[in-house]
């Protein structure tokens, strides 16, 4: 028992020894303050305070664990120390301090190091690259730099900030900054634009960033199918048609061909627009063939619908279609006549009212502002409806490329306009509402003369069968009622004996007459 409580007590001999040895107790722990964050070649001060702790001091500056950086000696009662250091790339790492005063030592904490790289060089790239690419694919940005560490990266758009928060207003185009890259998985023609990016890092003091150029990115738009139409105009006597191919929609520059009876008899680049226009002969009258025209880009190539190449000149007898139309109010607004023709390819069109001509829109103003021409003057409007509107109206056609071509007219169709309102809503809802009432009072009407009848016809029932009653009574006082005769199953099958079989069981109650005599056949 006594050897355990001796082995018991000697580490705590052992500590004593060691003190004893050192000179005293040991020294409060130093404190030492410097920056977590410094430029690569610039120069940073690292403070290494002991209070408590009397001089002469030996102060340590040591790195990641006891590498020797610095050493510094307090003989006065300063109790710290400075450590000027220069930045190099093998500067980062844990910094601490250890303090030796009359044998006796302490350590401080760490502090954390890293070496800043300043950035320079930064730059956009795209993928693709060039950035010109076509509506729905992926587009990706990144914000590359020649140098730089520990960086921090800001997008803009259009000189916008991009942030991820939903209430800026860029959030409907799904710009989502990762790192240094910008994704958009489906671009549309709105993610057109410059883009551009910093780079920086941020420090408590002296913070460094370096911005890129803007890139344009270019979102191309796919073709449309193209539309083909012609015209055609006469010069002295000769006729030229012009065909025209056209595409709605579609990135320019893009390459059309016209193909008549699918032979190519023409070509053209689009640099700026979508249409193209190609020279054709054409005779009023006959057939000149089908033509079909082609949009080609990099990445489509579309083809039209086939047109044949037909001028019918203008013939047959125009007629006059009259529409009015309403107000909501059921009043008459305006009026719609159309100019309905048979013949004719490309029509030119004429209105007249009692006579007098109302001008195109391409001969001069209208002498009647409430006239107004619509479908190439097919159509006329009547806009307000006043009662010099009313009249006899004609229209008449002719070729719009030939102004020496004749004149076709219709006949004339009355336009009464008048004053008198149309049954108004209101007026319908109380006919609908009496009509409503009638048709009620017809069906209770109706009810109750098939409730009577049936009581009348229950009543003559009744009757009928009290007077067939009365009959049977009377009937039966002066004569015998026969019952009704025995069905075959109720007859018995036993045979019965005939007293006309038998001779000698005919009793003798028959007595002859004298008229049975004389006539012995009865």
């Amino acid at each position: 028992m006594k050897k355990k409580q001796e082995l018991c007590l000697l580490p705590v001999l052992v500590a004593a020894c060691l003190v004893s040895i050192m000179g005293g107790s040991p020294l409060p722990s130093p404190i030492l303050i410097g920056p977590d964050k410094a430029y690569l070649n610039s120069k940073v001060v690292f403070q290494c305070r002991s209070p408590g702790s009397p001089p002469p001091n030996t102060y340590e500056l040591l790195k990641d664990g006891n590498h020797l950086v610095a050493t510094s000696n307090d003989l006065q009662d300063d109790q710290s120390a400075m450590f000027f250091l220069k930045i190099s790339v093998t500067s980062e790492g844990s910094y601490h301090c250890r303090v030796t005063a009359g044998g006796n030592m302490g350590l401080s904490g760490t502090v954390r190091l890293q070496v800043v790289i300043p950035v320079s060089g930064t730059m956009v790239t795209s993928d693709p690259d060039p950035p010109i690419l076509y509506e729905g694919l992926r587009l990706t940005l990144t914000c590359d730099v020649t140098k730089g560490s520990h960086l921090s990266y800001t997008w803009f758009y259009n000189r916008q900030e991009v942030t991820s928060s939903p209430t800026s207003p860029l959030t409907p185009l799904l710009l989502w900054p990762v790192g240094n890259t910008l994704v958009v998985e489906r671009v549309t023609t709105k993610h057109a634009g410059n883009y551009s990016c910093i780079a920086g890092t941020r420090m408590q003091t002296n913070s460094r960033f370096s911005s890129s150029r803007e890139i344009t990115v270019r979102i191309k738009v796919y073709l449309s199918v193209p539309q083909i139409s012609f015209t055609i105009s006469k010069e002295g006597s000769s006729y030229h048609g012009n065909v025209t191919c056209r595409s709605s929609r579609g990135t320019p520059p893009v390459t059309f061909y016209l193909f008549l009876d699918d032979k190519e008899v023409g070509s053209d680049v689009a640099t700026e627009s979508l249409v193209a226009w190609f020279p054709v002969a054409i005779v009023p009258g006959r057939d000149m063939g089908a033509v079909r025209c082609a949009v080609e880009s990099d990445a489509q190539r579309l083809t039209s619908r086939p047109l044949t190449l037909v001028v019918v000149p203008v013939g047959g007898a125009p007629k006059v279609d009259v529409e009015y139309l309403y107000r909501v109010d059921s009043k008459m607004a305006s009026a719609r006549l159309q100019c309905l023709l048979s013949l004719g390819t490309f029509p030119f069109f004429s209105w007249s009212l009692n006579g007098s001509l109302l001008l195109h829109p391409s001969e001069g103003d209208s002498s009647h502002p409430s006239h107004a021409l619509a479908d190439g003057g097919r159509t006329l409007f009547l806009t307000e409806i006043t009662l010099e509107d009313s009249g006899y109206y004609r229209c008449r056609a002719r070729d719009s490329y030939d102004v020496t071509s004749a004149w076709v007219e219709s006949q004339p169709v009355l336009v009464q306009v008048t004053e008198v309102a149309t049954t108004t809503i209101e007026v319908m809802a109380i006919v609908f509402c009496c009509f409503l009432m009638l048709t009620l009072a017809g069906g209770v009407a109706c009810v109750m003369r098939m409730l009577n009848r049936q009581r009348d016809v229950v009543a003559s029932s009744e009757q009928r069968a009290r007077a067939r009653a009365a009959n049977e009574r009377r009937f039966s006082e002066h004569f015998c009622i026969i019952p009704d005769p025995l069905s075959l199953s109720d007859i018995t099958t036993r045979p019965l004996r005939s007293q006309y079989n038998r001779r000698d069981e005919i009793k003798p109650n028959f007595r002859p007459t004298s008229s049975s005599q004389k006539n012995p056949s009865m």
